[in-house]
């Protein structure tokens, strides 16, 4: 992992926020059901590196196949709840990097299926934000059963999950 950059000016300060809060978004849009959300923080094309989770090497995918891979996958749960911590961003002009901790809990009928390990991701300044390009998810433990995906594949998926804060 790069050694993490220090902020040397406000832009830096901004560009580091919405580093965050696109790598975030990751996490908000497949937990809350958002899948538009989850579909704007990629480019068009992106590396994902998944190979310690489904044995498959990297590969370069268009976007919204991934995105529509993810929905037939993770909707089917009753919830879901990935955590993403100590975020580390390297940046370097239009090039960033991030590596976060991540704890995923998949539960299903009263059963959770726990992943942890990190994130690696890669994004370019895009206009005024940043769009990942690549994604490393690196899986260094586990809890329960993966037969968990299987089971709630064959559910079928659920609603989005809509989060406001009106009445309050």
């Amino acid at each position: 992992m790069p050694a993490p950059s220090l902020p040397t000016s406000l832009q830096d300060l901004i560009d580091r926020a919405t580093i965050g809060d696109t790598v975030f978004a990751y996490a908000t849009g497949i937990d809350r059901r958002d899948w538009a959300l989850y579909r704007s923080i990629f480019a068009d094309t992106v590396e994902f590196d998944f190979e310690t989770w489904s044995g498959v090497p990297a590969s370069m995918i268009a976007a919204d196949d991934w995105v529509a891979s993810v929905r037939a996958t993770l909707a089917c749960f009753d919830a879901t709840a990935h955590v993403l911590t100590n975020p580390v961003i390297t940046l370097a002009d239009n090039d960033a990097t991030i590596v976060l901790h991540m704890t995923a809990t998949h539960y299903l009928d009263g059963e959770t299926q726990v992943l942890g390990g990190y994130y690696s991701h890669r994004l370019l300044r895009q206009g005024s934000g940043w769009k990942i390009v690549g994604c490393r998810l690196v899986i260094t433990w586990e809890q329960g059963d993966r037969a968990l995906f299987e089971r709630a594949s064959r559910r079928g998926p659920r609603a989005r999950i809509d989060v406001g804060m009106e009445g309050s």
